[in-house]
């Protein structure tokens, strides 16, 4: 396996346990703009949350993450297959794709080695579709504590490659016919102990433990537990969707 950034093999359990998952919505409106649904890649899948959803509308999925502990953790299903692969060597066939997906990844790819593979494995008319959310909000007067912890204490300590989900990935280059698609939001009724635990996900905060000499977590998990009040009452959690979104011209036309 050639090198790669690995923000998130240490903490892959975690990451399955508390990071969100994606609207069937989201699902349904690639599924319809797809040339078929045999064939879906979910490529830097983490623990399989988008690829599950994809098994719903495609007969079979063929889910890659560099990341063998995050492979670890994937959820079955009996219509995908994970494997430890990089995004630009999926191992997938010539032409054999009718989707390829990236989840909250492709900040982190070689991105011309990359859409050089999904060219390569594209059926004609075939579907890109680059994931991501950033900012995000809570319902009520919790939001003001959760934004100046992303906005001013966790901020310094975000890899470079963040700024591109900052910018939802607009300035990323997208050398493809582009779609839009309606408006969608990842919504999820978390409690305050899901807040913490998909915080305690993040890069940025494994990055400032080791920077400060302690965990940063502790002094906003009190800060928000007190204007949250009861731990077990969920709050809605939002986070707009942002998708660059097109057809791929095969390399082999």
């Amino acid at each position: 396996m050639t090198n790669f950034k690995d923000h998130f093999s240490e903490g892959s359990t975690g990451y399955a346990a508390h990071r969100p998952t994606y609207p069937i919505g989201l699902v349904d409106e690639l599924a319809a703009i797809s040339p078929g649904q045999r064939l879906a890649l979910d490529c830097g899948c983490g623990n399989g949350q988008l690829s599950v959803l994809l098994a719903e509308r495609f007969e079979r999925v063929e889910a890659t993450d560099a990341s063998a502990a995050q492979i670890a953790q994937a959820q079955p299903h009996p219509r995908v297959h994970y494997r430890t692969a990089l995004a630009e060597r999926s191992g997938l066939p010539d032409a054999s794709a009718d989707l390829i997906t990236v989840a909250q990844a492709a900040h982190w790819f070689d991105l011309d080695a990359f859409y050089a593979e999904a060219r390569r494995v594209a059926r004609p008319n075939a579907v890109l579709a680059l994931i991501t959310y950033g900012r995000w909000h809570v319902d009520g007067d919790a939001d003001p504590i959760v934004q100046h912890f992303y906005k001013e204490v966790i901020a310094p300590y975000w890899p470079p490659e963040r700024r591109h989900v900052e910018e939802g990935y607009r300035t990323l280059p997208f050398p493809f016919r582009e779609i839009v698609l309606p408006p969608l939001t990842l919504d999820v009724a978390w409690r305050l102990e899901d807040v913490i635990g998909y915080v305690r996900t993040w890069s940025a905060v494994r990055a400032a433990r080791q920077a400060l000499g302690r965990d940063p977590v502790e002094g906003f998990a009190e800060d928000l537990g007190e204007a949250w009040g009861d731990p077990d009452v969920p709050r809605q959690i939002t986070w707009p969707l942002s998708l660059r979104i097109g057809h791929i011209e095969s390399a082999l036309r």
